[in-house]
């Protein structure tokens, strides 16, 4: 209760000396600060005063009431604290809201639309709730599979390309300069650069530096990131090491680049001594250090 009386009088100004030190040095003072600040820029509608005046006198005086002080600053608290919910309410609805997930985790939700989102290790997506009913797009970094629900287009933009939906199942992958999209069900546009292409269930395509790359067509009836396995499909050895360092949540290097060959094939997601097997058998590299539960792990040729 004295907490509350000191709010009033804060609110009416009439706090001084000590008192008003002591209120202002407490841990809720900024949020009440913030409140009034926000509080000051209402305006209220213009109105007639003249008219105002005609319709008082017009009508028969009647006994005028007090409201007791313990109810005024009540009043203010009241209004105060409806104020601050909007301010919540508003900033839930209105603003971007994020997902992501971290190296070595996988994370899933669903969108207002009842869509669902499967997130890979290092990924994010942005999205707004309050028009998702007539846009349905979302921003993504990294990779992510999606089951949309059925309704209006649903687009997800990349900074390397745009997918255009309508009650289908895909994955899009964009990382560094290669983005891969890959249909499960349905259909998908694909829009890179000039080019738009358009994808049906069981086909991919790859756009890398500017060039499309032919890559395999899946075989399976969902990505294999889900069942704790990566395929790659034509890809640089330091996209293939990112990417263990991104699942495993550490870092991998090569002293230098053994080999061009790009490598296409599977690599587990929940044995790293034998993610890392494939990898140095198939490029001819051995680790530097030998605990392969080191934060970083260093490969080099078998030459040196």
């Amino acid at each position: 209760m004295e907490d509350n009386y000191t709010l009033a009088k804060w609110l009416n100004n009439e706090l001084e000396g000590d008192e008003l030190k002591a209120f202002e040095a407490s841990e809720e003072f900024a949020d009440y600060q913030k409140i009034k600040e926000y509080s000051a820029q209402l305006k209220t509608p213009d109105f007639d005063e003249d008219k105002l005046l005609k319709t008082i006198l017009s009508h028969k005086k009647k006994e005028s009431k007090v409201i007791p002080f313990q109810k005024s600053w009540l009043f203010k608290i009241a209004a105060v604290l409806i104020f601050s919910l909007g301010i919540i309410f508003a900033s839930r609805n209105f603003v971007s809201f994020t997902e992501s997930a971290q190296n070595g985790k996988k994370t899933s939700f669903i969108l207002p639309d009842n869509s669902e989102v499967v997130l890979n290790s290092g990924s994010e997506i942005q999205y707004k709730k309050w028009n998702w009913s007539t846009e349905r797009k979302l921003n993504l970094e990294g990779e992510a599979f999606f089951k949309v629900a059925k309704g209006k287009k649903f687009e997800v933009a990349t900074d390397l390309g745009k997918v255009t939906v309508l009650g289908t199942q895909f994955n899009v992958k964009s990382r560094n300069k290669r983005i891969d999209v890959t249909c499960f069900e349905g259909r998908v546009k694909v829009n890179y650069n000039l080019e738009e292409i358009i994808l049906t269930k069981g086909m991919s395509v790859a756009f890398e530096d500017g060039k499309k790359i032919a890559i395999s067509n899946p075989t399976s009836s969902q990505p294999t990131w889900l069942s704790n396995e990566i395929s790659f499909s034509k890809e640089k050895l330091s996209t293939i090491l990112e990417e263990i360092s991104r699942q495993y949540d550490i870092t991998v290097e090569c002293k230098e680049n053994p080999s061009n060959q790009d490598f296409s094939g599977t690599i587990p997601m929940d044995n790293l001594a034998v993610a890392l097997e494939i990898i140095t058998n198939t490029y001819h590299l051995k680790p530097v250090n030998s605990k392969i539960n080191d934060k970083k792990i260093i490969l080099e040729s078998l030459n040196d």
